[in-house]
């Protein structure tokens, strides 16, 4: 875990862990191309806001003096949890690090200094006791001058946004003064994201994930400004949550009962976590495949499989043909959507395989009453019908992969659907979107893919709105972001490569190219990126440098 620490403790520290990659000599920085940077050169904000203006002249802060204040006039005050928790936590960021016996130095260290950050919330409603949603206002805008720097937001999720870009521009000069630089004047402008749903997907059923990797990726999360948390909390290997209506699927379904599961407890510190770091849980129940451990412990959910005509003892998919199925859909989504208090469900739908319903000849005479003749996709488009029901009964919306899409099963016009296929990814864009449907588009970056080489240029390149109809539906942008140890034996890459495979890509796609943030950028070479400034409109930032500090 020490190097996820590294990466936890240096992620709002940006600029050090760059410039530690870089040759210096006589106090100046050099890139690897032999030019001498600029003072400039270090905004590296990240990702990058929508619009910067800045000069070259370094403010001081010092621990002793500094402090985050609730602006006059603000709608959120000290009763605020979510921003008293994040003062205390930027507060950590920016000085957690630093010698004590510096304060002296400080002190006798010329220049200005920045006293106060103001915060000022400007709705009546500041949202401090809520939860984001994808209709969360993140904009923000912030000026650092000395004495005082101010940080407005109409609500408390921008606050939180502005926070993080306030803190990456504070770093450890040469003599161990924390300063600010290139902040004269320094002025974000209205700042916010491109789109609304800028998530990462971990699976914690392959491969069990404990607590505190969770959190450790929450945590870099929100440094990367990202805002969604996609649990894909249930899969064939294992149900690792502990249901209070079903406790025989985690007690029968999970690798270990006590050890590689999720309570109730376990829960609700990860939504809370998330929480107040402005990060939804969407949490995913895949079915009606992918399901092989619900089976261990709800007697009769799966489809017996036969051969010939006997029983093989082998089961597949939920069985769609019982009303014992659709009653225990009931019981089981209606404790979900008490649970995770987020406005939508993921309810997968893909990859589902046929072969075990078609050996079933309770199945097959199913689908003779149903008129479906031999259309096994009829069937399923029969189960999810069911189940979608089943779910808007309990005020919740639901997310679905494209298969449900692709099978024509009748969807409410708020369903969000997945694209994860990339095959003919365009033409499944313009028909989700055509249809009306507000898309998530996954497939250009499944990160357990893991490449030799500087794979990161790819997820630079995709430009996700080039489709057609592009002008006319609103796209909202998803990065699927699996750990590496998904495609490898259980246990065998320690967990601290989990965060580092997985944040030296993620951060990738929401850094200076601004795909989740703001807007494109062109790759400088295909040789890789050097050092680039603010207000370069050449190239992206350096990753590789990134990269190499963290392995």
């Amino acid at each position: 875990m020490a190097a996820m620490g590294a990466l936890l403790k240096f992620g709002a520290l940006l600029l050090a862990a760059v410039a530690a990659c870089v040759a210096w000599e006589d106090g100046d920085v050099w890139d690897y191309d032999g030019h001498k940077l600029k003072d400039s050169d270090f905004l590296a904000l990240w990702p990058l806001p929508q619009k910067v203006q800045s000069s070259a002249v370094s403010f001081q802060l010092s621990a002793s003096r500094f402090q985050f204040t609730h602006a006059e006039g603000s709608s959120a005050g000290s009763d605020c949890s979510i921003l008293q928790n994040a003062f205390r936590r930027y507060f950590d960021y920016i000085f957690g690090f630093t010698k004590k016996d510096r304060d002296q130095r400080r002190r006798n260290a010329a220049g200005s200094e920045v006293l106060e950050l103001q915060v000022a919330i400007t709705s009546p409603d500041a949202e401090c006791d809520g939860f984001p949603s994808l209709t969360s206002d993140e904009s923000y805008e912030l000026s650092v001058d000395q004495p005082s720097a101010v940080l407005k937001a109409p609500k408390v999720w921008g606050a939180l946004r502005g926070l993080e870009t306030f803190s990456q521009l504070v770093y450890e000069d040469a003599y161990d003064v924390i300063a600010m630089t290139n902040v004269l004047n320094f002025s974000v402008f209205p700042d916010f994201p491109r789109f609304a749903h800028r998530g990462v997907l971990l699976d914690s059923s392959r491969h069990y994930l404990p607590l505190k990797v969770i959190l450790a990726n929450l945590e870099a999360m929100a440094m990367n400004k990202y805002n969604v948390f996609h649990w894909h909390i249930s899969d064939d290997q294992s149900f690792p949550y502990v249901s209070r209506m079903f406790p025989d699927l985690s007690q029968k379904g999970s690798y270990h009962p006590y050890t590689h599961v999720y309570t109730p407890a376990d829960v609700k510190m990860v939504i809370e976590f998330a929480r107040m770091r402005g990060i939804r849980v969407i949490a995913e129940f895949d079915t009606p495949g992918h399901t092989q451990s619900w089976g261990f412990g709800q007697k009769d959910l799966l489809t017996p499989c036969y051969t010939g005509s006997s029983p093989s003892g082998t089961y597949g998919p939920v069985n769609p043909i019982l009303n014992t199925t659709y009653d225990f859909m009931a019981g089981f989504f209606k404790e979900i959507s008490t649970v995770f208090p987020d406005a939508y469900v993921h309810l997968g739908g893909d990859e589902v395989d046929f072969s075990c319903w078609k050996s079933n000849p309770d199945i097959q005479k199913f689908m003779d009453q149903q008129g479906f003749g031999k259309d096994y996709s009829k069937l399923e488009s029969f189960y999810i019908q069911r189940l979608l029901d089943i779910v808007s009964s309990t005020d919740k919306g639901y997310m679905v992969w494209q298969e449900v899409f692709d099978n024509g099963v009748k969807l409410n016009q708020k369903t969000v659907v997945e694209v994860w296929k990339s095959s003919e990814l365009e033409e499944e864009l313009y028909n989700v979107t055509g249809a009306g449907y507000t898309t998530i588009l996954s497939a250009p970056w499944y990160l357990d893919y893991i490449s030799y080489g500087q794979d990161w240029q790819n997820y630079y390149k995709v430009e996700p709105l080039t489709f057609k109809g592009t002008q006319d539906w609103l796209v909202y942008l998803f990065i699927y972001g699996l750990l590496v140890t998904l495609s490898v034996s259980r246990g065998t890459v320690p967990l601290s490569n989990d965060c580092k495979s997985l944040w030296t890509r993620a951060s990738a796609k929401c850094s200076k190219c601004k795909l989740l943030w703001a807007v494109f950028c062109v790759l400088p070479s295909e040789t890789g990126p050097r050092s680039l400034s603010v207000g370069s409109s050449s190239g992206c930032p350096g990753l590789e440098l990134f990269s190499v500090c963290l392995s």
